[in-house]
């Protein structure tokens, strides 16, 4: 089945975005929200990413008209009833979710795919709510979705072969990178992503390094930015959201910082509210030294910071995606420059390790495990690569062979 029309449901920051990118495509998209004043500022949205293209000479204002005539507002689940996929990036709320897709199941036709832009949630739980369970994907886009290049992939239990060639063919449509992840929670990128975010909040509560230390060894690493940087354009609420998932499936390795509860319960949720780890509005104050002084007084601990401490956890978790198949190691490294912008020229975060060798990583895990506890427990494929003498680069065998 070629997909003529979508629709997504929610017009948001990444709604507005998805739509944005599915008419840049030449498709038409019909976007709604709950009220017009809503799927206004997400058009508005769409209009300022389109104008920027204009300002630089990419595209003509005629052309900019045409491509904004692709998107159709709507209030009512009543637009839908022509499209052939809807998109659903309402917040991280099960319940919400099912409501939607449910909603919908009276007015959409058959054959619609129902595609999920949740970044954590289950979604052979979301499908098993809906009448058509082969028909119920994960889409999952990577913010800002008009940049950057990564889908996750998403099939549930259910979800036929049938449904997952056409997402895939539909990404490729968008000019798109389409990445098939086997679910687990968290899928790849944000299982991977979140060790390293949720390291670099320890290390700061922890008083190991300024923030703007830890951000600069990140960017001088290679990276586009760094991990306090990136938190607060992604949204506290939404990370804070996304490691709370992760922590009730894995527990302990997945322990969050205090410091995030302190800023998601002040509402400083980062560069949407105008502070978060940094301070972007004039009149919020930057309260973030007093709650690191305020967790040290309640958990007092001192430690060291070095790259390899928020790095290695991403590696030794990409070791349990590989145990657990949620990916190949080759789709792994595609996912984390694609999708996170690990620096192109490190081959990816695998290719990254070969370099560096699997039997220094895990005795650099090891030293930090007897530091950290569960954080660093390292992997037993780890175990078992080293073991065997897989080094990687060195060797000729790691996560990727090089004979």
């Amino acid at each position: 089945m070629f997909i003529y029309k979508a629709g997504v449901v929610g017009a948001g920051a990444m709604g507005a975005e998805i739509a944005q990118v599915i008419s840049y495509s030449g498709l038409p998209a019909v976007l709604k929200d709950v009220n017009q004043e809503l799927v206004q500022k997400g058009l508005d949205r769409i209009r300022k990413i389109y104008g920027r293209r204009v300002e630089k000479g990419k595209m003509s204002q005629t052309d900019l008209e045409a491509k904004m005539a692709l998107v159709t507002p709507a209030t009512e689940d009543e637009a839908f009833k022509d499209v052939d996929i809807v998109i659903e990036a309402v917040p991280e709320k099960m319940e919400l979710k099912k409501k939607v897709f449910q909603d919908l199941e009276k007015t959409v036709g058959d054959g619609c795919i129902f595609a999920s832009n949740t970044s954590a949630l289950s979604i052979s739980e979301l499908a098993a709510a809906t009448k058509r369970p082969g028909k119920v994907i994960g889409m999952h886009f990577f913010f800002p979705a008009h940049v950057m290049k990564l889908v996750e992939v998403i099939p549930g239990l259910a979800t036929s072969p049938e449904t997952v060639d056409e997402i895939v063919q539909f990404t490729e449509s968008l000019r798109k990178i389409p990445v098939r992840v086997n679910e687990c929670a968290g899928f790849l990128v944000n299982r991977l992503l979140m060790p390293y975010l949720n390291e670099a909040a320890y290390c700061l509560q922890e008083k190991a390094a300024t923030r703007e230390a830890i951000d600069k060894a990140a960017t001088d690493f290679g990276l586009p930015m760094g991990p306090f940087t990136l938190v607060d354009q992604l949204g506290i609420d939404i990370c804070f959201d996304v490691v709370q998932v992760l922590m009730n499936a894995y527990g302990n390795r997945m322990q969050p910082a205090l410091i995030w509860s302190k800023l998601f319960n002040a509402k400083y949720l980062g560069r949407k509210t105008g502070a978060g780890f940094y301070t972007y509005d004039p009149d919020k104050k930057d309260l973030l030294s007093s709650w690191v002084e305020e967790v040290g007084r309640e958990r007092p601990r001192k430690s060291s910071f070095s790259l390899e401490r928020i790095l290695y956890p991403m590696i030794n978790e990409a070791a349990l995606c590989l145990e657990e198949n949620v990916a190949t190691a080759s789709d792994i490294d595609l996912a984390m420059v694609a999708g996170v912008g690990f620096p192109q020229e490190k081959g990816g975060l695998l290719r990254y390790a070969d370099e560096v060798g699997l039997d220094h990583i895990l005795a650099r895990m090891e030293e930090f495990y007897k530091e950290h506890g569960d954080r660093f427990w390292p992997a037993a494929r780890l175990r078992r690569m080293v073991g065997a003498r897989f080094f990687g680069k060195k060797s000729e065998r790691g996560f990727h062979s090089y004979a």
